[in-house]
């Protein structure tokens, strides 16, 4: 990520020169935009999850990343993020299955395949 100069980010969000994202795509959401994203692996079974939801399980990881990337990649990078939470027994958070239908639709239209064999 780009370093910090004078930019004013809300709390938490990560300000340190080494942080970085786990992918940088250029074109995803919009035409010759930046999208970015970050890959969580969570564990519904651990210790740390009893008494959890899988759906509130999904959110806390989204929002963990959120908090800690976001307004740094909007204000500073100019770009968007989107966290992209799964979990060890093969589910996802909504903003990752939202993202995986998107790449689907891309998939699609770029193979000539239909979407529902492409998904």
């Amino acid at each position: 990520l780009i370093p910090i100069t004078t930019e004013q980010l809300q709390r938490g969000t990560d300000v340190s020169d080494g942080a970085r994202l786990d992918v940088c795509t250029r074109g995803f959401w919009t035409p010759l935009d930046r999208a970015f994203t970050d890959i969580r692996v969570l564990h519904p079974q651990a210790q740390s999850n009893a008494n959890t939801s899988l759906f509130q399980m999904y959110r806390r990881h989204e929002n963990e990343k959120k908090s800690k990337y976001n307004d740094r990649v909007l204000q500073v990078e100019k770009a968007t993020f989107t966290p992209l939470v799964f979990s060890t027994t093969g589910g996802m958070g909504n903003e990752a299955s939202r993202f995986l239908k998107h790449l689907a639709v891309k998939l699609s239209n770029k193979s000539g395949q239909s979407y529902s064999d492409t998904v």
